[in-house]
């Protein structure tokens, strides 16, 4: 069997495909990537070892902007490039995470009687994935809400596949990690946050606004992007920064005690792997199509989190906010611990198979 996956625009796009391509690639399954050639998913699969493809491709925006009148061009010509990649690898299958690179790759494949399977992580789909499913076998999702979306379509609830780093991840081994670079107290909790692939200034400004609140209870660790180390702060007691965390990333996430973070759907199944309490900060509507709203509603909803809207936090109130948190984590390691999760990685893998074997 040959495997090609497809999707990009952000780390949520592309990071679950890792989890696939790990799984595959250790039964011997060959495996190659179509993305675009200006996104994040050539730098995240660079460390595996298959073929990487990128194709021009244009943005799927819901507002104007000049260039709606260059995208669909590009897009018209990501899709000759796409069909020309797989009429020369000649896959069995692919699988689409979406994003905007996603769309003329599921229609070439479509187009050539490759069989299709997408995978939606958020409660309501993306554009991306509404305009793929008519031409896909099988929907994959996170939520059992988001079935009715696809009402004409096969869906199964698999949630998302995490990397082997994550579900093999040890929270001591977090902490040791940590503490080669500042010294974390042996009884110290530690607070994670994190922001996204594409940054999260705003929120790396509400965390040093309240840093010493923050750190009179937490250790606290801070993920802030690409350029985002402040130097003002490299000498903070109990306050790490750092640009992004990959392969120790699990293991940290495993040593928190608390997270912030925003709402991508991929970020909110790993705290319920990792069972962790959280406060959650969704991009605005402004900033988003409203996805993380949403994600984070829900979760509130059944007490796996907290939600503070970015616009009413002020000085001091993001501390106050994980006060609160803190006040109330073991109910919600209680729900979160009740949280039974599917086996994403198997499942996924099954339907992938499935299709292609159909074909």
């Amino acid at each position: 069997m040959k495997v090609v996956f497809t999707g990009g625009g952000t780390a949520g796009h592309v990071t679950p495909n890792l989890a696939l391509i790990e799984s595959f690639q250790r039964d011997g399954v060959e495996c190659f990537y179509i993305g675009s050639k200006v996104g994040i998913e050539a730098t995240l699969v660079s460390g595996l070892n298959l073929d990487f493809y990128g194709i021009a491709s244009g943005k799927l925006r819901r507002y104007f902007d000049w260039q709606n009148f260059i995208d669909p061009v590009k897009i018209f010509f990501g899709f000759f490039q796409a069909l020309w990649i797989l009429l020369w690898r000649r896959p069995d299958v692919l699988f689409s995470k979406g994003g905007f690179v996603a769309v003329p790759v599921v229609i070439a494949a479509w187009s050539l009687r490759i069989p299709v399977v997408i995978h939606e992580s958020d409660l309501t789909p993306g554009l991306a994935n509404r305009l793929s499913a008519p031409f896909c076998r099988r929907i994959c999702l996170n939520f059992e809400e988001t079935a009715a979306h696809f009402a004409q379509r096969a869906t199964r609830v698999t949630g998302t596949p995490l990397r082997a780093g994550l579900v093999q991840s040890d929270g001591e081994r977090g902490r040791q990690w940590l503490n080669g670079f500042k010294a974390v107290g042996e009884t110290q909790p530690i607070l994670l946050v994190v922001g996204g692939s594409l940054g999260a200034q705003a929120i790396n400004r509400l965390v040093r606004a309240d840093l010493a609140q923050l750190t009179e209870r937490f250790h606290v660790v801070h993920v802030v992007g690409g350029g985002g180390i402040d130097p003002e702060f490299v000498e903070t007691p109990h306050y790490q920064q750092f640009e992004y965390l990959d392969e120790p990333y699990g293991d940290v996430v495993a040593a928190s005690d608390v997270v912030i973070s925003r709402a991508g759907a991929n970020a909110l199944f790993e705290f319920l792997w990792f069972k962790k309490p959280q406060l959650l900060i969704p991009l605005p509507s402004a900033a988003s199509r409203g996805d993380q709203l949403q994600n984070a509603a829900l979760f509130e909803q059944k007490g796996y989190a907290q939600v503070c809207q970015e616009r009413d936090l002020g000085p001091g109130a993001l501390a106050r906010a994980v006060d609160s948190v803190w006040m109330v984590r073991f109910d919600m390691a209680r729900r979160l611990g009740s949280v039974s999760l599917p086996d994403s990685l198997g499942l996924i893998r099954q339907a992938i198979e499935a299709a292609a074997a159909a074909n």
